[in-house]
């Protein structure tokens, strides 16, 4: 049994060198000031109290391609997709992870395109004279636990011993990397690398988090963060006005971070997502069916894919099992450019955003520059040879593969290893080794006597490199490289589409572009006609509810997303002029919808115009009544000596004929658009007039009660009814109608008003009262009279009748009556210009009623039987 006495916090250091030793990491384990009694040795880890050495655990990793130099710079991407599992059973040591599955030669471009930017600084005068840099590059197969292994190996050399003190002997210590091109590895490596200051710059890690300076303190990348892309992605998705989208992505920091700001961005922009599905691409085959099954069954025809190369594959692969279904994929930068995807016919007219297109002069040449002897001395480069023209180098014994005989050229190979057409994360990571070179030649260089000297025998650290990296800025091929605060470059995306050629390949084109260094509303430009899913030219439709027209609005259905809506007609009086509107919007006061509720029009403005059928009509019979009182007033102007008009007090049958007159004419004042005059004469001069007459009809009652009451014995009561007393009544009568109407104007005369609430959707221009106090005073006064004369008319009524027009008086001032009595309602409930007519209408009733009651019987007998127009019949009292 061991027993130990030792500080917790060794309890606690010793738990993590155990995890280090697990992963098959490299730890650096210096030499502590301990008693003698806390010396131990586990898992093969010594110290010894006396020394200062230290020794390495674990096994080292052999680069995928190395040389000296005198500054190493470390490169870290993928080649292959897959992580060799071993099942430990803790009795051996742990051999380091490794990689397997296919070999991905566009990796093996990156790795070369690598090589080929140090051995141009290598042998540049300008950059870096007389410094050789070096090089160590690791395949990290896309996995985390190798690219941990590879940043402890990085950190720490590959001395299996270090001295500390003057016999430093690190060798192989890197001053700065380049990679990883994913998210997720980078993120552990920046972990790792970062409390070293060694800085680590990424050509494929577009994470938005990587930018946490706090977090990541020493990363750089020369491609965009997946902010802008994001940004690009839901710009793209609302400029074709998709709001109803799928949306799938790789179960990792890329996808996970990338989506979550794809979505906050589809927000902003107004875009639903009709499901989210993450995977990785070593889920059990059913989570990819699943996530499958539901791009099929959804209704949306857009999919937004923020997804890495390889779950794009596996997704695809899975979905050509059934019949694929047609659907519009939005692609990341992550997959869009891969040419082994374009292999996916059915994805044609996929379009996306992609690293900007450059062209490396020299890299082509560079690339294909592999000869058989070059090839055996590697095993990365043996293994594409082998796979590329599937033969062996080696004797071998598997039937299916020949041995190579020497006539295999890389310049007839159609692999992505050659195709430099579409250079774009190549150039990425071109960049990033020059940006590295910049700053050592920054940090070792100085400018004497106008050349450029470099000190290659300086302690160059990992900390003056990051320093120097942030202030890199300089122009290489075209491209400016340079990074902000958060070691991020200015975003510039290519939109690139997937079209079929003539011969039924998959092109990648480009057709547009994305720059976030423009002007807000300017970034997005497409300058080419765009292929869509199935080949077609009509952008597709992705909506949940079609849009609503102007006209209506939208009312969201219950449980739904914001994009699932139903369009409901603008209600009365509303409208809504743009497509998808949220809201009507009342027209103003004085306009009112057309027919489709898209937009406000002046209401037409009516009134009782002369042009109108029922203002012909009445004003007909207005002229008709006055010329009839005025042919009334001539024959008994022509037969004034006659007894019949004698009889009937022909001075107040005169007066009473033009005051007929005036009635039928004061209605003309009624037509016709009302204005401050009209209003005001059309009240008073009916007011005055029917007054006028009613006080003739009262004058001519009482005159016939006083010329029977004259003819009893002793009764001389005519003396004080005579002519001059009977004009006396009617003016007095009148005087006081005129006071009234005097009084009305001068507190609150009639005035022109535009009635908005009768109708909504059309103006009344009519004459408001004013006083509604003067309007019936006048009626009032009116109906007075007409009453009083009327009472005193029935009490005349049994007077014989060859001389009594009482009758007629009575029948007359009854229709008068009725007539206005039933006026009152009826002005109160007609609506617009009808209150007019009605008034009109009564008008023309009452004065009719009043002519032809009162002067057709006498005009009959005038005019047909002359015979009855004599003294003596008019005296017979029969």
């Amino acid at each position: 049994m061991w027993t130990f006495l030792v500080d917790p916090r060794f309890i606690v250091s010793l738990l993590e060198l155990m995890s280090l030793v697990l992963l098959g990491g490299f730890v650096n384990v210096l030499k502590q000031k301990t008693e003698p009694a806390e010396a131990f040795n586990v898992a093969g880890v010594s110290t010894e109290a006396s020394s200062t050495r230290c020794t390495l655990l674990g096994t080292p990793r052999s680069p995928a391609f190395s040389k000296d130099g005198d500054f190493i710079i470390g490169g870290v991407s993928s080649i292959h997709y897959q992580l060799y599992t071993v099942i430990y059973n803790y009795t051996t040591k742990p051999e380091p992870p490794r990689c397997t599955g296919s070999f991905n030669a566009r990796g093996l471009r990156f790795f070369r395109t690598m090589i080929f930017a140090i051995e141009e600084i290598n042998n540049s005068t300008e950059l870096l004279p007389g410094i050789k840099l070096g090089y160590q590059i690791y395949d990290s197969c896309v996995s985390v636990p190798i690219s941990v292994h590879i940043a402890f190996q990085m950190a720490n050399g590959q001395d299996p011993v270090i001295y500390k003190g003057d016999n430093c002997s690190q060798s192989g210590k890197l001053v700065a990397a380049v990679g990883d091109s994913g998210s997720t590895p980078s993120i552990s490596m920046s972990r790792i690398m970062g409390p070293f200051n060694i800085p680590l710059v990424s050509h494929f890690a577009t994470c938005a988090c990587l930018s946490d300076k706090q977090q990541f303190p020493t990363f750089f990348r020369t491609i965009p963060s997946d902010h802008y892309q994001a940004a690009a992605l839901a710009k793209l998705v609302k400029h074709f006005g998709w709001t109803w989208i799928g949306a799938v992505h790789s179960d990792s920091d890329y996808g996970n971070n990338g989506m979550a700001s794809f979505l906050e961005a589809a927000l902003r922009e107004g875009i639903c997502v009709e499901y989210i599905e993450s995977f990785y691409r070593s889920n059990p085959q059913s989570k990819i069916q699943r996530v499958a099954d539901v791009i099929r069954s959804s209704t949306a025809v857009v999919v937004v894919a923020f997804t890495a190369i390889g779950e794009m594959k596996v997704l695809l692969e899975e979905l050509t099992r059934d019949p694929p279904p047609p659907r519009q994929w939005i692609a990341s930068e992550a997959w869009i450019t891969d040419s082994n995807l374009m292999r996916f016919s059915f994805c044609a007219g996929a379009i996306g955003v992609a690293i900007q297109k450059s062209v490396i002069p020299g890299l082509r040449d560079f690339l294909l520059d592999l000869s058989p002897s070059k090839v055996a001395a590697s095993s990365m480069l043996t293994e594409f040879w082998e796979d590329a023209f599937n033969c062996s180098l080696t004797e071998t014994t598997d039937p299916n593969k020949r041995v190579c005989d020497g006539t295999e050229d890389l310049k007839t190979l159609k692999s992505p290893y050659t195709e430099t057409s579409q250079l774009r994360v190549s150039n990425m990571m071109y960049k990033a080794v020059y940006a590295i070179g910049h700053a050592i030649h920054n940090a070792v260089c100085e400018e004497k006597n106008a050349t450029v000297q470099c000190d290659k025998h300086i302690g160059l650290e990992p900390k003056q490199v990051f320093t120097e990296l942030q202030k890199v800025n300089f122009s290489k091929n075209g491209y400016h490289v340079s990074f902000d605060a958060n070691g991020d470059p200015v975003a510039f995306y290519e939109l690139v589409n997937w079209q079929k050629s003539e011969s039924g390949v998959i092109e990648l084109v480009t057709v547009g572009y994305y720059d976030a260094s423009l002007p807000k509303g300017q970034e997005f430009h497409i300058n080419r006609n765009i292929t869509w899913v199935e080949g077609g030219t009509q952008v597709p439709v992705s909506v949940c509810s079609e849009s609503c027209p102007p006209g209506t609005r939208k009312v969201l259905q219950k449980g739904k997303p914001i994009c699932c809506y139903d369009c409901i007609p603008c209600p009365e009086g509303e409208i809504s002029n743009m497509t998808d509107s949220p809201d009507c919007f009342p027209c103003p006061k004085e306009f009112w919808p057309n027919s489709n509720r898209d937009a406000c029009f002046h209401k037409p403005v009516e009134f009782l115009s002369f042009d109108e059928v029922l203002s012909i009509i009445l004003a007909t019979l207005s002229i008709s009544g006055a010329c009839l009182a005025i042919i009334t007033a001539v024959i008994f102007f022509h037969h004034r000596t006659t007894p019949i008009v004698r009889a009937n007090n022909s001075e107040l049958s005169f007066l009473l004929l033009f005051s007929l007159t005036l009635c039928f004419l004061c209605s003309l004042t009624f037509i016709g658009a009302p204005s401050e005059w009209s209003c005001m004469l059309r009240h008073t001069a009916f007011g005055i007039t029917f007054v006028l007459c009613i006080s003739c009809v009262l004058g001519k009652t009482i005159v016939v009660l006083m010329a029977f009451k004259a003819t009893l014995p002793g009764n001389n009561v005519m003396k004080w009814f005579g002519p001059t007393q009977q004009r006396m009544t009617v003016v007095a009568l009148t005087f006081i109608q005129v006071i009234i109407c005097i009084i009305w104007l001068v507190v609150s005369p009639p005035f022109p008003v535009k009635n908005l609430t009768t109708y909504k959707e059309k103006i009344i221009l009519e004459c408001a009262l004013g006083s509604a106090v003067g309007f019936w005073a006048v009626l009032g006064y009116i109906g007075l009279l007409a009453v009083f004369c009327f009472v005193l008319a029935v009490l005349a009524r049994k007077l014989p009748d060859n001389f009594n027009e009482a009758k007629m008086i009575t029948f007359s001032m009854l229709i008068f009556c009725a007539v206005w009595i039933t006026f009152i309602p009826a002005y109160v409930s007609s609506p617009g210009k009808f209150t007019v007519a009605v008034e009109i209408f009564a008008i023309l009733a009452s004065s009719f009623a009043l002519i032809l009651c009162i002067f057709a019987p006498k005009c009959f007998i005038i005019l047909f039987q002359p015979e009855k127009n004599t003294k003596k019949y008019l005296m017979n009292k029969h």
